[in-house]
């Protein structure tokens, strides 16, 4: 499973059968994911103070576009690589969709229903 980050509206727009196109598609050539134990490091990161966040599940398996594991962008301080898919992701490819609030703190942390799979 690899997991994305995203507004909770961008993903009800996605109809059942659709894809789900994150800007970074035409900004990057990609859409950014994390697996579960990186998650934690864009969103903290990238959203702080987001509260309207959700995290995609997505099978490999089911994605119809390719997916390759790079250096993130800005790459890592420790080296860590991040999957990366080179095209939609389609609807069929989401298993699951948690809300990703922020803690008490302000820090994002895993849900318990990812973080115990």
């Amino acid at each position: 499973m690899i997991l994305h980050i995203c507004a909770a509206a961008d993903w009800a727009a996605v109809p059942a059968g659709g894809e789900y196109r994150a800007p970074s598609l035409d900004e990057a050539g990609f859409i950014h994911c994390s697996d579960p134990g990186t998650a934690h490091l864009p969103a903290n990161a990238l959203y702080a103070g987001r509260t309207n966040l959700v995290l995609l599940c997505v099978d490999p398996d089911r994605l119809m576009a390719p997916l390759r594991w790079e250096p993130g962008v800005p790459p890592h301080p420790a080296g860590i690589w991040f999957p990366h898919v080179y095209g939609p992701i389609a609807h069929a490819a989401v298993t699951a969709v948690h809300a990703f609030p922020p803690g008490p703190d302000g820090a994002f942390t895993l849900p318990d229903a990812i973080a115990n799979r």
